[in-house]
C-alpha cells in the first residue's frame, strides 16, 4: 500500500503510515514561497524523514511536482536523493510531471533502478501547459487515463526505458478528471481496466497481475 505526504514533515509514521500497512509514503516536492530553495538542506529534511520512516520498514519515494517551487522535475528530485544518501528514500516517477515540464525521457537512463519506488502512469488532451497554474489545473481536474491522451508516444517510450532500466516495481493510475466523476463508476472502471490491459499486453508485452487475481494474457 502507498500513502501520499503533502505539507509538514512531523509525521506520527506509527499512527498515519504504518498502521495502515502502507509500505510507501510519497512525498511531493514543497509548492511554497517560504520553503528552502536549497537542495542540501531538502535532502536534509527527506534525510531526517527517511530515517523516522526505517524502524517501520517504510521507504519514501520523492516526486517532483512540476509546478514545484524549487524541485519540479525528476531530474533535481534525483539529485536531492542522491545527496541524502539514505537506504530507504528513492524517487516516485509521475508521468504527467514529465509530459507537463517537458522533461528528456533520456534523463530516467541516469536513474538507478533500485530506487525508483513508485510509477504513476497519466496523460492529458493538449500537447503542453505553458505555466504552472495550467499545470496545476490540468493535473488536478483534466488528466486521462493511459492511451487515451495525445502523448501516447511519449508515455510509451517512458514506459518501454524504463522497463529497459530495470525497474520491476509498481505501476499506479493517478486521474483526476472531473468528466470522469460524472461518469458511472463500472463505466470509469473499464476505461482504466482496458488501459492497464494496453499497457501490459501491447507495450511491455507480459502477464502483470490486477485487482482480484485477474491477469493479463501471455504472450
Amino acid at each position: 500500500m502507498i500513502a501520499h505526504l503533502h505539507g509538514a514533515l512531523n509525521i506520527d509514521f506509527q499512527q498515519h503510515v504504518a498502521a495502515l500497512g502502507c509500505d510507501v509514503l510519497l512525498a511531493c516536492s514543497s509548492t511554497s514561497a517560504h520553503a528552502s530553495a536549497d537542495l542540501d538542506h531538502i535532502a536534509r529534511d527527506l534525510r531526517k524523514l527517511a530515517m523516522l520512516a526505517i524502524p517501520f520498514g517504510i521507504r519514501i519515494a520523492y516526486e517532483g511536482l512540476s509546478w514545484g517551487r524549487t524541485v519540479n522535475e525528476f531530474t533535481t528530485a534525483w539529485d536531492v536523493v542522491c545527496r541524502a544518501d539514505c537506504p530507504n528514500l528513492g524517487v516516485g516517477i509521475d508521468s504527467f510531471h514529465i509530459l507537463a515540464a517537458k522533461t528528456p525521457l533520456d534523463a530516467l537512463d541516469d536513474l538507478d533502478p533500485a530506487k525508483i519506488f513508485l510509477v504513476q502512469l497519466s496523460d492529458f488532451m493538449w500537447q503542453e501547459t505553458r505555466t504552472f497554474e495550467e499545470r496545476m489545473a490540468t493535473a488536478r481536474t483534466f488528466r486521462v487515463f493511459p492511451g487515451e491522451g495525445v502523448h501516447t508516444q511519449e508515455l510509451v517510450r517512458m514506459v518501454l526505458k524504463l522497463d529497459e532500466l530495470g525497474y520491476a516495481g509498481d505501476y499506479s493510475f493517478e486521474v483526476f478528471n472531473d468528466d470522469y466523476v460524472q461518469m458511472p463508476l463500472p463505466f470509469v472502471a473499464q476505461r482504466a481496466l482496458r488501459s492497464a490491459m494496453w499497457l501490459g499486453e501491447d507495450v511491455l508485452r507480459r502477464s502483470v497481475p490486477l485487482p482480484g487475481q485477474l491477469r493479463l494474457r501471455g504472450r
